[in-house]
């Protein structure tokens, strides 16, 4: 049998049978339809029997016409602004990769620092950080921007998967890639989930994160993170290759290649400055977020960095509308109908007499561990987030800390596997480290990440008042 027929049937099956098994108690019959669709969702992204856009567009299909859901319960994630706001990200993305922005800070950056492995790493995820406010897809980012750079400077120094893979590209390709992970959890437009956990924040637990809030939380734990990791893998997984001397030639060579900046690098240059002005200070000239980012896509097409058929022939971000905007109608209708009050409690039941502290950890770690069981960001935070921060306040954990924690947890499970989001495939495949290695580092990793996002981190938003 077909492997996509085979999914697909298992995926039907799994909604069908919980669709006719008895309703518990506390949930409506319309409620508990409600959630058998969404489970089904869930398996469908995991088993991808069909790409997650037309699983998620089904689904809705299914609900209205079971009228579980109405047209405008079913429609109503996509008039979401949290939603445009992604979408022009996207867009400012597109801006970055076409006019060869993105290229040029990563070989600037290279040029004045990586005359040693060391520094190429830190180069490597400086690069990530300084485009990272600007380009939610983090698939898009390392992989469209970062990888093609990473390669080459892989082969440049004679380091080819198999037997020289050791002698810089290892460790290059883990310090890039592991530095997306932690740069993704830095900023609400860093990772297209991010959006997704700012929704079911405000639906479950009433806990609002803007774009400074997050920006405000995540930066100082994500700056300490892309310390730590880059040295930290130079020490346990080090290349042979101690200084690169040859890598600022390569930085010079290629810039000299790109020439001056052209009009439309300089377009998407003041774009971005300007975005992240607007972003930051959004609390103070009440300017919302996604109106800013419109306005900066708007910009570029006016001068013509980007124009209308490169818009339209954003299959990412289009895609993202489809399944997030799909998810967030099926998440809202989750908290309208109770099913989340429902699930919490039933937790909560079983957490009675517990700290919350202690409630808090453990849900943080089952979040984060169980991502072994995903191969998506997006599939996970649909499929947990709002449950375990239900749970969590319900055990009696401060709002803002548990939505905050699981936020960035939901970016930094990424580095798990070879499997877990979008650009792990791009960096494993290049065959340059074996799956058990890339496992272990991952895990490690996951550690120093935790102690420094949640363990430091919950201390830094107390001191700022964010809880």
């Amino acid at each position: 049998m077909d492997k996509d027929l085979r999914n697909g049937i298992i995926t039907v099956a799994i909604g069908v049978i919980l669709w006719f098994l008895p309703v518990p108690t506390g949930l409506k019959p319309q409620a508990w339809h409600l959630l058998s669709i969404f489970i089904a969702t869930i398996i469908g992204f995991i088993l991808q029997p069909l790409p997650i856009g037309a699983v998620a567009f089904i689904a809705l299909s299914i609900a209205g016409l079971t009228k579980t859901l109405t047209p405008a319960e079913a429609l109503n994630g996509f008039g979401q602004s949290i939603m445009w706001l992604i979408i022009s990200a996207f867009l400012f993305a597109l801006g970055f990769i076409k006019t060869g922005l993105g290229k040029r800070i990563a070989y600037k950056i290279m040029g004045a620092i990586g005359d040693s492995s060391l520094k190429l790493g830190y180069a490597m995820v400086l690069s990530d950080l300084v485009i990272s406010p600007a380009t939610p897809s983090n698939t898009a980012r390392a992989g469209g921007i970062m990888y093609p750079i990473v390669r080459s400077l892989c082969s440049a120094f004679g380091s080819e998967p198999g037997d020289s893979s050791r002698k810089i590209g290892s460790y290059l390709i883990k310090t890039a890639f592991a530095g997306n992970t932690i740069t993704s959890a830095m900023f609400l437009t860093s990772c297209a989930p991010n959006t997704l956990v700012t929704v079911l924040a405000l639906q479950t637990a009433k806990v609002e994160i803007s774009w400074g809030t997050w920006a405000l939380a995540a930066v100082l734990p994500g700056l300490i993170s892309l310390a730590i990791v880059p040295y930290l893998l130079y020490k346990i997984y080090p290349p042979e290759i101690d200084k690169t001397p040859e890598a600022k030639e390569i930085a010079r060579k290629e810039l000299e290649k790109m020439g001056p900046m052209s009009r439309g690098e300089k377009i998407v240059s003041g774009v971005f400055v300007l975005a992240l002005v607007l972003w930051a200070t959004g609390s103070i000239t009440k300017i919302d977020a996604t109106i800013v980012a419109m306005l900066g896509v708007g910009i570029m097409l006016m001068g013509k960095a980007i124009d209308w058929q490169d818009v339209v022939a954003e299959k990412g971000a289009w895609d993202t509308l489809i399944w997030m905007g799909g998810l967030i109608s099926l998440a809202s209708a989750l908290t309208k109908y109770g099913i989340i009050a429902w699930f919490a409690k039933l937790i909560a039941g079983a957490l009675v007499g517990i700290p919350w502290t202690i409630s808090l950890v453990i849900l943080l770690l089952a979040y984060m561990y169980s991502h072994y069981a995903f191969a998506s960001l997006s599939a996970h935070v649909t499929a947990m987030y709002a449950a375990f921060l239900a749970v969590a306040v319900g055990a009696g954990a401060p709002p803002f800390l548990a939505a905050m924690s699981l936020g960035v947890i939901s970016a930094l499970f990424g580095g798990l596997t070879h499997y877990a989001t979008g650009p792990a495939p791009i960096y494993f495949g290049s065959g340059y480290i074996p799956q058990g290695t890339w496992w272990k580092l991952g895990f490690i990793l996951s550690l120093v990440n935790l102690i420094v996002f949640i363990g430091f981190g919950s201390f830094w938003w107390k001191l700022v008042g964010l809880w």
